[in-house]
């Protein structure tokens, strides 16, 4: 398994003043991570439209949605908003899409929209990519799908740049490099054109207790001791050793961190990219 360049984002929500998240962008750039990531939730500002400002902002700085949930816009819909961004940002746009976490069946309520069983929510994902291919013309916006279980690992080997392996919280080592198997077996002769990633909830051995729903419910003393992958423990020597093993023997090299830990992640950043 080729070993790709490393790169790491920031996942981080527009949810303070339009100061404050201009600086975030600007922070993220500073600090060297190529991806600043927003996530999609009717209780935050529309991703679509945090990114145009955190692109606005920058010069370098990729700018991407962690992800569109699919029950939340009609395909149609999120690939207008996806190729927009990508023009508009001259192609710094990254497309995050996923299927939606079960508590959003209201908010697709609201917006007068069907939630759909499963296999609804995924078709819709698979769609969204048609219409942004088609959209794009020459043009390529990346896709990232983020991949929980079988089916979306099919549809992300056929149709996605970037894979986000999203199992849950105490995912083995083991289970997570059979998922990645099937990925590159689904896959087929683009199976190293993919790019693996990981979002890594917590940097150091305390999360904030706001945390705690990402989490399982567990603290952050209980996933290291079951060796998640959510977590990353040690100096910076320990941990830029333990994600050089995640690119070796997973071949993950796309890392994604909390905006907590943006600052505590960051010698990592300049230790593994030069930056």
């Amino acid at each position: 398994m080729a070993n790709k360049a490393f790169r790491f984002g920031v996942v981080a929500a527009a949810d303070g003043s339009g100061a404050k998240w201009q600086a975030t962008a600007r922070r993220a750039e500073e600090l060297g991570y190529s991806t600043l990531l927003s996530p999609d939730n009717l209780n935050l500002p529309s991703p679509t439209a945090a990114l145009a400002i955190a692109a606005a902002v920058t010069t370098t700085l990729r700018v991407g949605s962690f992800v569109l949930a699919s029950p939340l816009r009609t395909p149609r819909a999120a690939a207008w908003e996806a190729h927009s961004l990508t023009q508009l940002t001259d192609g710094r746009f990254e497309l995050g899409l996923g299927t939606g976490l079960p508590t959003m069946r209201q908010a697709a309520d609201e917006l007068g929209l069907p939630y759909g069983s499963g296999q609804d929510r995924l078709d819709q994902v698979s769609e969204t990519i048609d219409h942004v291919r088609r959209l794009d013309g020459s043009a390529h916006t990346p896709v990232m799908i983020a991949a929980g279980g079988p089916k979306a690992r099919r549809l992300a080997a056929a149709k996605a740049d970037i894979v986000t392996l999203a199992g849950g919280v105490l995912t083995t080592r083991t289970e997570m490099a059979g998922y990645v198997d099937e990925i590159r077996a689904a896959a087929g002769t683009r199976a190293d054109d993919i790019e693996l990633s990981l979002n890594i909830f917590v940097v150091g051995e305390q999360a904030p207790p706001w945390m705690s729903r990402f989490l399982g419910g567990l603290d952050a003393k209980t996933l290291i001791e079951r060796d998640s992958l959510t977590v990353l423990t040690g100096d910076v020597d320990a941990m830029a050793a333990e994600l050089e093993r995640r690119r070796e023997e997973l071949g993950v090299s796309y890392f994604t961190v909390n905006s907590a830990f943006v600052e505590e992640f960051a010698p990592l950043v300049a230790r593994l990219t030069g930056k």
